[in-house]
């Protein structure tokens, strides 16, 4: 057998560990061969390939990134897209297809799997947004680079006697703005989830300053404040419909400043939460991923996405994945000591 593997959507520390442990066992267990599809759903929609084998995978699982590169790619919203994936997969003797992404990513695998093309799926977004999986790699170390910017920003924060906002990725779902603020002791934690009101983040700016204490707030690069609050700005569309977002880091500096003639300093952390080395946590679970993925393709179980529920590995339904985002259920965390916004 001959298996396809891409990686879609944003890059994030882990993909190659997955990656690794996909050839790995592919090929050392089931003889099987592999081809690479460079740059996410753009490689078997151009047919632009690489070759996977044990020497190219070697010495990867530490690297972020990934060796076969990514897009934003829809091809599903390419005309006659469908058609040539078949036709380039035909072509290249590949049989099957590992797709390693996200919701954009496995919610164009599902549709492939619903067209009669052989797909496994494997979660991944720092965003830990996925449906039907606890977490997805890529999370852990986004957080853990999340966390240590908040810890370093503490002290100047109260050097300065300045207010410092953290901008953390999460479009719809505020899990590293939640982790990443318990974990760094942040004071306000504004994520997508609950619209907030710009006035009672103020009022505990305010109060956190009488403490003679600088406040750290954390806030999701999706956070938007209630209805009629403040003007937020919107930027382009990329190719599935995504609004480039960033910004309200900013925005709230500016607001706070002014509302308090209190220096206040935004840091939007930005792309530096996606690369580098993953940690061990993610480099396991991504290793784990791996294995089972290719453990359903030889037992032709196709149209799933493995999945961590607990401390097990499962197959589930790619439709399920991608039925719905996973977002913070806000309530269940009202025993935490943490202004939400």
């Amino acid at each position: 057998m001959r298996v396809g593997v891409l990686t879609g959507g944003g890059d994030c520390p882990g993909l190659n560990a997955v990656i690794r442990a996909v050839v790995r066992k592919g090929i050392q267990e089931y003889g099987y061969e592999f081809v690479g599809f460079r740059d996410g759903w753009r490689g078997p929609l151009e047919g632009d390939t690489m070759p996977l084998d044990i020497a190219a995978v070697r010495g990867i699982l530490p690297r972020g990134g990934t060796i076969l590169g990514s897009s934003r790619t829809n091809l599903m919203k390419i005309e006659g897209g469908v058609e040539r994936v078949k036709d380039n997969m035909a072509g290249l003797g590949v049989d099957a297809l590992i797709a390693i992404g996200g919701e954009d990513t496995l919610g164009v695998a599902r549709q492939l799997g619903d067209r009669d093309v052989k797909v496994v799926g494997v979660p991944k977004t720092i965003d830990n947004d996925l449906n039907a999986t606890d977490y997805t790699f890529g999370f852990d170390t986004a957080v853990n680079i999340a966390t240590e910017a908040i810890d370093r920003l503490h002290t100047t924060a109260e050097s300065h006697h300045r207010a410092l906002i953290v901008e953390v990725m999460g479009r719809h779902a505020g899990w590293i703005a939640l982790h990443s603020g318990l974990a760094g002791g942040a004071n306000v934690i504004l994520i997508p989830e609950r619209p907030f009101d710009i006035d009672e983040v103020v009022a505990h700016v305010e109060s956190r300053f009488k403490t003679r204490y600088a406040p750290i707030i954390v806030v999701a690069e999706g956070a938007h404040p209630k209805e009629g609050q403040m003007a937020l700005a919107t930027g382009e569309k990329d190719a599935f419909g995504h609004v480039r977002l960033g910004g309200i880091g900013q925005r709230l500096a500016d607001e706070i400043e002014q509302r308090t003639g209190k220096e206040a300093r935004s840091v939007v952390l930005g792309h530096v939460q996606r690369g580098g080395t993953p940690t061990a946590f993610d480099r396991v679970l991504a290793t784990r991923l791996g294995l089972h993925a290719i453990e359903a393709v030889h037992d032709a179980d196709f149209g799933k996405m493995v999945a961590l529920q607990g401390t097990d590995v499962v197959r589930v339904e790619l439709a399920e994945a991608t039925r719905e985002l996973k977002v913070v259920p806000v309530e269940r965390y009202a025993e935490v000591e943490v202004f939400f916004g």
